[in-house]
């Protein structure tokens, strides 16, 4: 039988890390394990030097305004948690700052809510700020904005966080960092042949079962399995891989990648491809963009749509809808998303991207609709 070839942390171009409120602050101080975190820096770096996209998505925050705000040892109503959060964010993210600095790297600090993931124009604008981040050689730190976030809107917990920005970036592989090293059949604290799972294929629905009885014990709590494994069928679906290893141990990655015990979510698909499936039979058009021959050629050989290619506009859509995309004789070959509102792309095309700016008074993506958010008819 030939051997299943799986992937491997170091093959990852574009990487999520996911690290939990108990691996950075200690639970009982309120004090952070800022020893782990440089641990986990020089790590970050080393993918860093190797030419790879790193995004943190941490929690936190909370926890460590507890302590400020001396909220220790009860449970927080909503907005006691919001407050927390809004004191414990700036320690948080000076202490990122501190672990990576050091190394030259600097950090760029997210906050998002559910909703920015959601709503389709927030969405293209926090995936393009990232992807812009990424490119100038920045670590994004990201944390839910807990201070905005109600009840009914959060996450919840930020393995799902992690999995929508897995999802919005085309990342290759997530890690969740946790204080277990995967998935069990049963709850390994009361059961003592609970069977750990190495890899995982598909999101079934008896391993959904295996989530749920996985969460009866206080390890398993808040932000436990049944959330990860939302977190992973989100992951799988967008084509991503996801990993759910124990953090706890000083520089978590490299232990990883020596074979420590953990659990991996196996992705069919190509980020990419999933995305481009994602646009092509999900989102509905609020709109058309006529193009002439030269752009057509264009895009059938891989490039993004342009501002110059463009010939008329119908519909009344925003940045981030999906529009049609016809050619110079009146049939529809594609569907993209567009990096413009009709009103604005009226106003440029037929022009150069570097004229943009002079005519709509703001500097803006070149490309009308990349070639990643574009899918073509077959």
């Amino acid at each position: 039988m030939a051997t299943i070839e799986h992937p491997r942390v170091k093959d990852a171009k574009r990487v999520v890390i996911k690290i939990g409120s108990t691996l950075l602050v200690d639970q009982v101080t309120g004090d952070l394990h800022m020893q782990w975190l440089r641990s986990l820096g020089d790590e970050i770096a080393d993918m860093r030097s190797h030419g790879k996209d790193v995004v943190i998505v941490t929690s936190g925050a909370v926890a460590i305004g507890r302590t400020i705000l001396n909220l220790k040892n009860r449970s927080l109503k909503l907005e006691e948690k919001q407050a927390a959060a809004a004191a414990g964010q700036l320690r948080l993210i000076e202490s990122y700052q501190t672990a990576l600095e050091t190394h030259g790297l600097t950090v760029a600090q997210i906050l998002l809510t559910a909703e920015d993931t959601e709503d389709r124009r927030r969405y293209i604008n926090a995936r393009v700020t990232l992807d812009t981040l990424l490119r100038l050689g920045s670590v994004p730190v990201i944390n839910e904005n807990d201070t905005v976030a109600t009840q009914e809107i959060r996450f919840g917990d930020n393995d799902q966080l992690a999995s929508r920005v897995s999802a919005m970036i085309g990342a290759d592989i997530c890690i969740l960092l946790s204080d277990v090293d995967g998935l069990y059949t049963d709850d390994p604290a009361i059961k003592v042949d609970a069977e750990h799972i190495p890899f995982i294929y598909e999101m079934s629905e008896k391993i959904r079962a295996m989530g749920g009885a996985a969460n009866q014990s206080h390890t398993y709590s808040t932000g436990g399995m049944a959330t990860k494994l939302i977190a992973a069928e989100t992951c799988m679906n967008a084509g991503c891989h996801m990993i759910i290893a124990y953090g706890k141990s000083h520089s978590p990655i490299s232990t990883l990648e020596k074979g420590a015990r953990c659990s991996w979510f196996i992705s069919k698909a190509e980020p990419v491809a999933a995305r481009k499936n994602w646009i092509s039979g999900t989102l509905n058009p609020n709109g058309t963009i006529v193009i002439d021959i030269g752009a057509e050629k264009a895009l059938h050989n891989g490039k993004s749509l342009l501002p110059a290619g463009i010939t008329n506009v119908t519909g009344i859509f925003e940045r981030g809808d999906a529009v049609v995309i016809i050619n110079s004789d009146g049939r529809a070959i594609g569907k993209g998303l567009s990096a413009l509102k009709a009103s604005d792309i009226k106003q440029v095309m037929g022009k150069r991207s570097s004229t943009m700016e002079g005519v709509l008074g703001y500097t803006g993506r070149a490309e009308i609709i990349h070639r990643d958010d574009l899918v073509l008819n077959s």
